[in-house]
């Protein structure tokens, strides 16, 4: 039997537009509740695919990493899984109309910093801490991460 300790490797995006971020509404556990686009990274995908990919397939717009925020972790109570996020500022380029979604994806929302530090509904304490950590600009260049093939 393995007991070995295996995170999940995530991505999310921060995307800000006119006061406004990009968020998913989505069901978790049987509620409704408020992420940012994020996911799991796929065997053979590099982190910045599938920030892209990620953000496509949640919320039907393409964007394009810009920054890296930060590198996050956080053990979910109701699993105990342990997720460590990569998380990026990203840029909206445009929205995929009729863009199929991922199962239990209600939709995007566009919301401001006040309606989610109001929202009680929100999927981890990450969704807000990260949006924080780029208001405060915490912002460092894509070329801090090297994948190697």
């Amino acid at each position: 039997m393995n007991d070995r300790w295996t995170p999940h490797a995530t991505v999310a995006t921060v995307i800000e537009k006119d006061g406004q971020f990009l968020m998913v509404e989505e069901i978790s556990g049987g509620q409704r509740v408020i992420n940012q686009p994020a996911g799991h990274i796929e065997q053979g995908e590099t982190i910045l695919e599938a920030a892209r990919r990620e953000t496509l397939e949640e919320t039907g717009w393409t964007a394009e990493p810009q920054q890296l925020i930060g590198l996050y972790t956080y053990t979910a109570p109701s699993n105990g899984v342990t997720y460590h996020r990569y998380c990026f500022a990203a840029k909206a380029i445009e929205e995929v109309k009729d863009a199929t979604l991922d199962d239990g994806i209600i939709g995007p929302r566009w919301m401001t910093i006040e309606e989610l530090r109001n929202s009680p509904n929100l999927r981890s304490q990450m969704v807000l801490t990260c949006i924080e950590d780029y208001l405060s600009g915490k912002q460092f260049p894509l070329d801090l991460i090297t994948e190697h093939p």
